[in-house]
């Protein structure tokens, strides 16, 4: 199996069930702490669009930073919202799970099976 890395904030219970799935199913990823060791907007850009999803389900919505920078209702590209979550990481949903050229967002922790799966070939 390749290497598997999360993007990870120990705080959040979501980020922790993503972990933990991950150790449950007897894999030891690579860490990363993206609130304390910072990011580009080019890798998050380019993360999102390996995922397949929306930019919306990269977006935390709930942040008061969210609101006090007006994005509510606004359509933003991969490479916007890369270069205000590179500024602001807190906009940033997690965790994001990384196996080679694929990405999920583990939300719930179940998303991570069909990357161990492809991964694992």
């Amino acid at each position: 199996m390749d290497k598997i890395l999360i993007w990870h904030n120990p705080r959040c219970r979501t980020s922790r069930a993503g972990l933990i799935y991950l150790k449950e199913k007897g894999i030891e990823p690579e860490i990363f702490l993206y609130l304390k060791e910072g990011f580009s907007p080019e890798t998050l850009a380019a993360l999102i669009r390996k995922s397949g999803l929306d930019v919306d389900a990269f977006i935390r919505k709930q942040e008061k930073i969210y609101k006090e920078l007006g994005l509510k209702g606004k359509q933003l590209t991969a490479e916007e919202f890369a270069e205000l979550a590179a500024e602001h990481p807190k906009l940033l949903q997690r965790p994001i799970v990384i196996c080679g050229e694929r990405v999920v967002l583990a939300q719930p922790p179940e998303a991570i099976d069909p990357l161990l799966e492809a991964c694992d070939d």
